[in-house]
């Protein structure tokens, strides 16, 4: 598949991939996540993924959200530690519609009172949900807890009090300090002309004045592993290992990424899954996963168990991570794990949406896109010896936290 880019005179950046299908794909993807919040602004970056739906000078609530549903489309919205991104699917004959809204609750958003406050309690309430289930808390809680005093750790959704506190003022200068027009890119992958969609991003976009990123982000350099067990009366024991991992750049980055999906990644004949699950049938919840940011990651490997069963799995997560570490893949198996990469890979590009948002994350951390092809083959080129190295580096259990809700 070949991506066409270009660059604004305001800094922003656009790609677009032409597909044959009458269903088209299109975001804004922007730098800024909750890393980028001061502790007073804890939530800062997620409410404005809520709020920025609820009016602009010329549209309001229900108008916005009819834009696209009147003809069919969706529209939604993401925060992470470091991206904010919204994103529509429709038919293609609304890209300028779609195009044009992206740029009215982008630059146009009024955050109107009475919408906010309506909006601080619908969160509160995600918040309220999130504390209710401790699967998904125990990530938040390990994050706060490896990244201990840095932004890294703050819970993206924030705290209840502070979502109270928010009010548009605060959103309006968060914004100007944080949506740098250098550090977005629109993406798109629909049945169009590269050369329209990019007549519709400039049209609509080239208002934005220029708002370019001076200040870099405050590293997080101070890693050290910690135990930690909490008492939560659940019915089922909940534990995380893991620990720094490699950053977005780092040149060993991909062969984490085959570790990992040997290790416990979404295939089931992942070696945590074969073990925990298929052989001794001690977890239905099963998963390790790296995330790479862009001056640090995390590896971790999640499980939930019957309590009676959590030293057992403990002891097998580890067996497997030791034999990671002192014995190299046979050629045989390092080949049947690259070609496993490989196809989950190929697969996940049939999902156009997915492929969109792909391509706009990758322009805006590597300002291109690596071609399938060329990906392909730096796996094919992985070696054994790669990958016992980097389980020696990231899998030592001197360097591993681990956090167990009991």
């Amino acid at each position: 598949m070949e991506y066409t880019s270009m660059t604004l005179p305001n800094g922003i950046r656009l790609i677009h991939a032409s597909v044959d299908s009458p269903v088209a794909h299109c975001g804004v993807v922007i730098n800024t996540g909750s890393r980028d919040e001061k502790p007073e602004e804890q939530g800062m970056a997620h409410f404005i993924e809520h709020t920025i739906f609820k009016g602009t000078v010329k549209r309001k609530a229900y108008h916005i959200i009819s834009r696209l549903e009147d003809v069919g489309g969706e529209m939604n919205a993401y925060t992470s530690k470091e991206e904010t991104a919204i994103h529509a699917s429709f038919l293609c004959e609304y890209y300028e519609r779609t195009v044009e809204l992206f740029s009215d609750i982008l630059i146009d958003s009024t955050f109107p009172e009475k919408e906010l406050k309506k909006e601080q309690e619908v969160i509160v309430d995600e918040i309220n949900s999130y504390n209710d289930t401790p699967s998904e808390l125990i990530f938040d809680e390990f994050e706060e807890m490896i990244y201990k005093g840095h932004p890294m750790g703050r819970n993206i959704l924030g705290t209840p009090d502070l979502v109270r506190s928010f009010q548009a003022s605060d959103i309006r200068h968060f914004m100007a300090e944080n949506y740098h027009t250098d550090q977005m890119v629109i993406c798109s992958v629909g049945n169009i002309p590269a050369k329209k969609f990019f007549h519709l991003a400039q049209r609509y976009f080239e208002r934005l004045k220029a708002n370019l990123r001076t200040e870099n982000r405050n590293r997080f350099t101070t890693y050290r592993p910690i135990q930690k067990t909490v008492e939560k009366g659940t019915f089922q024991a909940h534990c995380i290992l893991g620990g720094e991992a490699f950053d977005v750049y780092h040149p060993d980055r991909l062969p984490l990424v085959l570790l990992n999906s040997i290790l416990g990644g979404q295939s089931g004949n992942s070696r945590l899954n074969l073990s925990l699950r298929e052989r001794n049938g001690i977890a239905y919840n099963l998963e390790s996963s790296y995330t790479a940011y862009t001056d640090t990651g995390t590896l971790t490997i999640y499980f939930g168990t019957d309590p009676e069963n959590l030293e057992r799995a403990l002891n097998l997560i580890d067996r497997e991570i030791r034999l990671l570490r002192d014995k190299a893949l046979g050629e045989l198996q390092l080949s049947k794990s690259r070609k496993q990469l490989i196809g989950q890979l190929a697969m996940s590009q049939e999902n156009h949406e997915d492929l969109m948002l792909a391509i706009g994350k990758s322009m805006l951390v590597f300002n291109k896109v690596e071609s399938l092809q060329d990906i392909y083959k730096r796996i094919s080129e992985i070696t054994a010896p790669q990958l016992l190295d980097v389980a020696n580096r990231i899998l030592n259990p001197e360097n591993l936290s681990g956090l167990i809700y009991k």
